[in-house]
């Protein structure tokens, strides 16, 4: 009999993976399923982008493996991005290695530094990959708390109270998924400063900080964080190119070494046209956020008000791509979302997908058209 690796045993399917599957038979069976449950972007990415990777396929080179590191424009054009953007001076000592997207950091950092008991801190609510990734890994999740009276940051006089003699790495992720909290940088200066007593990795995956957010920040703009952090970076949610995965990682020169040491063994590079986009994209100004935020910001009240017709309340000073939103005290959040998937056909997600203290929300995505959004609302009212 052929048994699955033990490391199986401690993960199940990805949440999404196994819902969608449900959705999409309900959607062949002829229910008219609106999906407001992930956020995967629907406006297409700016044309430029587009004709950049169609220009790339007749180049002598698109064809060929590419380098693991990427193109050394491309890397430059990440590194220009965090100049202009967050204002990253040019001679802070961190490198840039693209990435498959963002998601596949997650596993490279993990299998770059953790060893099988070792220990990470993870925030409950936070996106589930951290902990498949780290049972995968066989090191040892040690949950940190977030909650809504903290405004969805860590208590650090709990931190410190706890034995953090085994922990090797701390995931954050500001503006946070899935609550859409901002952050700021007096946050990000004692998230620095506790890796640093503490001898602690500190990774921030940092994907939404340009969608609906007029003050897009990095880890890297606390003096001292190029000594302890990495930062992970998307495409996908900023230039709307989830399907291009298009990531990166930056740090200091000997962490990126070590992250490229696992990538070079389990991937033969990035595509060539895809680079020549992402390149594009990169040097791409703030009008092209402003154009995007705008259609978000419509998007967005729709879904509160489809939020308050379910009794819900939420934050509205928030980042992202989702409305978070609070069920009124006692329902359940995974019965919730199947009620109103079976009788109104559209699919939200639970916040318990993201940790326990998930339990009792909602998280919309905004990743749906306002005609779509209407009809939702309307469902709710019928």
């Amino acid at each position: 009999m052929i048994t699955t690796a033990k490391r199986l045993h401690q993960v199940r399917e990805y949440y999404f993976s196994t819902k969608l599957k449900e959705v999409q038979q309900l959607v062949a069976s002829g229910k008219p399923v609106i999906n407001m449950g992930i956020g995967s972007p629907d406006m297409p990415p700016a044309p430029q982008v587009i004709e950049s990777l169609y220009k790339a396929m007749s180049e002598p080179k698109a064809h060929e493996y590419q380098s693991y590191q990427g193109l050394p424009e491309l890397r430059a054009a990440m590194k220009q991005f965090y100049g202009n953007h967050y204002s990253i001076k040019e001679e802070l000592p961190i490198q840039f290695l693209p990435l498959m997207g963002s998601k596949e950091g997650i596993l490279h950092v993990s299998m770059a530094f953790l060893n099988p008991g070792d220990e990470v801190l993870i925030p409950n609510p936070g996106y589930p990959t951290y902990t498949s990734v780290t049972h995968l890994i066989q090191a040892r999740p040690v949950f940190y708390d977030l909650k809504e009276e903290r405004n969805w940051e860590p208590d650090f006089d709990v931190l410190e109270q706890l034995d953090l003699s085994k922990v090797k790495l701390m995931w954050v992720s500001y503006p946070h998924m899935p609550t859409g909290t901002k952050g700021n940088l007096e946050l990000f200066k004692k998230l620095v400063a506790f890796a640093q007593k503490h001898h602690i990795i500190l990774v921030n995956d940092n994907p939404y900080s340009f969608i609906l957010n007029e003050q897009p920040e990095s880890i890297f703009q606390v003096p001292g964080a190029d000594k302890v952090c990495m930062e992970l970076n998307s495409l996908s949610k900023s230039f709307n190119m989830a399907g291009w995965r298009v990531g990166m990682i930056s740090g200091k020169e000997e962490m990126i070494n070590a992250v490229l040491k696992v990538k070079s063994n389990m991937d033969s590079g990035m595509f060539y046209g895809i680079q020549k986009g992402a390149i594009t994209a990169l040097h791409m100004g703030k009008e092209w956020f402003d154009e995007m935020n705008e259609v978000y910001k419509k998007r967005r009240l729709l879904i509160w008000d489809l939020a308050k017709r379910l009794g819900c309340t939420f934050q509205e000073d928030t980042a992202g791509l989702f409305v978070w939103a609070k069920l009124p005290e006692g329902e359940n959040a995974e019965l919730k979302v199947d009620e109103i998937l079976y009788n109104k056909h559209v699919f939200i997600t639970p916040g318990s997908v993201f940790g326990t203290n998930g339990e009792g929300y909602l998280r919309f995505s905004l990743c749906v058209t306002e005609e779509n959004i209407v009809k939702a609302i309307q469902r709710m009212n019928s």
